[in-house]
């Protein structure tokens, strides 16, 4: 809890460096962009990169539906027990091929489980951590999937934020009963 609160004291400082050298440019040019994707309109949660526990930056501009911009702003997946969008997520996981790391049912392959309760990255008890894990990539092996990073060539490929919710929201169905948004 304390290294979290860290990490997010120093979002909270990259976010006014940045605006410093916002001012220091007139408003104009990438200090302006970076100023949005670091520190999205009103409350927002802080991610944390999993692969070096450095901020990561997330467009907020992606969290483009209602339960994405609840997410961003709570860290709270509204899709948690809501069918219709389990069913997505599920389809999501096959056609990202997640399938062949992760097994059908999220518990591990080649990949570790998703599932819980023990997890390979225990931040991934949170939906939180979990968006963070799936989205960045990590350091064992699995790229990133977040639009972007997936295939920096293509900007607009890879998964979408409310595209993640849904995927975590079917994993965990999968588990021990925690819902991540405790």
């Amino acid at each position: 809890m304390k290294q979290l609160k860290i990490y997010a004291v120093l979002a909270l400082m990259l976010t006014a460096l940045v605006a410093c050298n916002k001012s220091d440019t007139g408003g104009s040019g990438n200090a302006e962009s970076a100023t949005e994707a670091a520190a999205p309109s009103g409350n927002a949660i802080a991610f944390i990169d999993t692969r070096d526990d450095k901020p990561l930056i997330i467009d907020a501009a992606l969290f483009d539906t209602p339960a994405a911009k609840e997410f961003l702003a709570t860290g709270k997946n509204a899709y948690i027990g809501d069918e219709d969008a389990i069913a997505k997520g599920k389809k999501v996981f096959g056609l990202y091929s997640c399938t062949q790391c992760h097994g059908p049912d999220g518990k591990g392959q080649v990949g570790p489980g998703l599932v819980g309760p023990t997890f390979k990255y225990p931040k991934n008890a949170t939906n939180k951590g979990m968006f963070e894990t799936i989205w960045a990539g990590t350091n064992g092996g699995m790229g990133g999937k977040g639009i972007g990073i997936m295939d920096p060539t293509d900007p607009k490929n890879g998964i979408t934020p409310d595209e993640l919710l849904k995927v975590i929201a079917w994993i965990r169905t999968k588990g021990d009963g925690t819902t991540g948004n405790e």
